[in-house]
């Protein structure tokens, strides 16, 4: 088998958890503090060894290409006007990767995406991130993830411990786990409504042998009438052993609305030119006995929704 290089990055969905501002705005490309979700995914990536990236995309989804191209217009303005700073940003983004993009044409799920890239994909094992899963670790995920494909050879999904009451939200696994955060899987439901086969769920990260796309051509349309990736994975787990790692680290689901907000705090804490300052903002808002009056935000909220729009001269 040869070495993990690739990444593929599934794009193509609508974003409908964050209309009206998705409209027109791919939801991988809604800002992240200074960076849009799916670079967060771009370089973890990077960090874990994989140069090899692949893109699914949909129609009206270009401004993720273009993100990642060099703007010859205008690096040659803030060359002409001396902003080197920003200039070295720019730059920097355009040098990070060549990604190659292939399209969905129909939006038919996550295993569809998958298959979608399997000409570009070809015989090696793969990598595959969900953007809206962002992950705040010392570590990438994927590096972590990485060890233990190196190592067993067989594949490998992220997994997270959930309340019990959460774990109708997402894939859950069955099985044992073995120590040093490896669990290996014996099974996985697919949002159990009653008796989750255990309080470890499947969060956006795969490491994949080819031999899954051959399962996910066979895989008829499941949940929502869409191809569903997990019914594959059923399908692989039968076939050898397949392991899922506890990563060490900090899940936001970015692609809703509360888990922005949460990942936006947490990584303007953490940014080298405004940690400090936003912490203090902070403070000043919950510290020193001061709290926001949630009924005051509430009233002037919709005095501000009732407020009549004035007249345009």
């Amino acid at each position: 088998m040869n070495g993990l290089r690739t990444c593929v990055f599934p794009c193509a969905g609508f974003g409908t958890r964050f209309f009206p501002a998705t409209k027109v705005i791919p939801k991988e490309m809604l800002p992240l503090v200074d960076k849009p979700i799916l670079q967060y995914g771009i370089e973890e990536a990077r960090g874990s060894g994989m140069d090899k990236l692949i893109i699914v995309t949909s129609q009206g989804k270009d401004s993720i290409i273009d993100h990642f191209d060099r703007s010859s217009s205008l690096e040659r303005s803030l060359r002409e006007r001396e902003k080197f700073d920003l200039l070295s940003e720019v730059e920097a983004v355009s040098s990070m990767v060549d990604l190659i993009a292939v399209r969905q044409k129909d939006a038919l799920g996550l295993g569809h995406a998958v298959l979608t890239a399997r000409d570009a994909v070809g015989n090696d094992p793969f990598a595959v991130v969900l953007p809206d899963d962002v992950i705040l670790s010392d570590e990438p995920c994927l590096a972590q993830m990485r060890r233990v494909f190196e190592e067993t050879g067989r594949p490998v999904v992220a997994l997270m411990e959930v309340a019990p009451e959460e774990t109708s939200r997402y894939g859950i696994v069955a099985g044992e786990m073995k120590g040093n955060r490896r669990f290996k899987v014996s099974d996985m439901v697919e949002k159990p409504k009653t008796d989750p086969p255990s309080s470890y769920a499947i969060i956006g990260r795969y490491i994949l042998p080819p031999e899954i796309f051959p399962l996910l051509e066979k895989t008829q349309r499941g949940a929502g009438g869409e191809i569903q990736l997990t019914d594959a994975l059923r399908q692989l787990v039968q076939s050898g052993d397949f392991y899922g790692y506890v990563f060490e680290g900090r899940r936001y689901d970015a692609g809703e609305k509360l888990g922005y907000l949460k990942a936006t705090v947490d990584y303007a804490l953490r940014h080298p030119a405004l940690g400090k300052e936003f912490a203090a903002y902070l403070q000043g808002l919950f510290g020193n006995g001061k709290a926001i009056d949630r009924e005051a935000a509430a009233d002037s909220g919709r005095a501000a929704r009732s407020e009549k729009p004035r007249q345009r001269v």
